[in-house]
């Protein structure tokens, strides 16, 4: 049991460590401090149920019906590439907020919106999470569950921190062009992923 949670632990901080859409989103939130915790638990959330569907067999289902990917695919780009012009666009104009005490406060719901469309419009989440692990997660039969637990508690360790000790940076980011440069990286992220999703 314990060598399944510890398997399943490793290989999803292994999937959601490097940097993409959603750490990326979470990161900058975390910095300015809005939302915090509703973006966390909503990004650890939705990766423990797709996990669970991956470990509960939906991970074949996805094989059977590759259409709903090329549809994620299509969509999850054009989201990217609009959510990366934002961020482009908030590097070059002069009149942007960049003091972290300052910044206007996005609703919750606006906030939760983007957040859920970085990460169920975005196939790579459901190539690591329902197809990968939920192919890993054979090799324990009788023991899924607690690979599934293992791996569920790994996001949730992750976002989290990842939220919360983004304050910590705050000292280099009270410099403007550190802003400018956080948004361009964003963009170019957000960009990156998109192009591959489309190629």
């Amino acid at each position: 049991m314990l060598n399944s949670a510890l398997h399943g632990f490793a290989m999803a901080l292994s999937l959601i460590v490097p940097i993409g859409a959603q750490n990326a989103f979470v990161l900058k939130q975390g910095l300015k401090q809005q939302h915090v915790f509703a973006i966390c638990l909503c990004c650890a959330l939705s990766d423990a149920i797709l996990i669970s569907s991956g470990v509960l067999g939906f991970s074949e289902l996805v094989t059977l019906h590759p259409h709903w990917l090329n549809i994620a695919r299509y969509l999850g780009a054009t989201f990217l590439l609009l959510y990366g012009a934002q961020h482009f666009y908030q590097a070059w104009k002069d009149e942007q907020h960049l003091e972290i005490s300052s910044t206007e406060v996005p609703s919750l719901g606006k906030v939760l919106f983007i957040c859920l469309g970085l990460t169920w419009l975005n196939p790579h989440v459901y190539l690591d999470t329902v197809v990968l692990l939920g192919s890993i997660s054979t090799q324990y039969p009788d023991t899924q569950l607690y690979f599934a637990l293992g791996a569920i508690s790994a996001s949730f360790l992750f976002f989290f921190s990842l939220g919360y000790a983004a304050r910590y940076l705050q000292p280099i980011f009270q410099r403007p062009k550190a802003w400018k440069i956080l948004d361009i990286v964003i963009g170019g992220v957000m960009w990156s992923i998109a192009i591959s999703l489309l190629n």
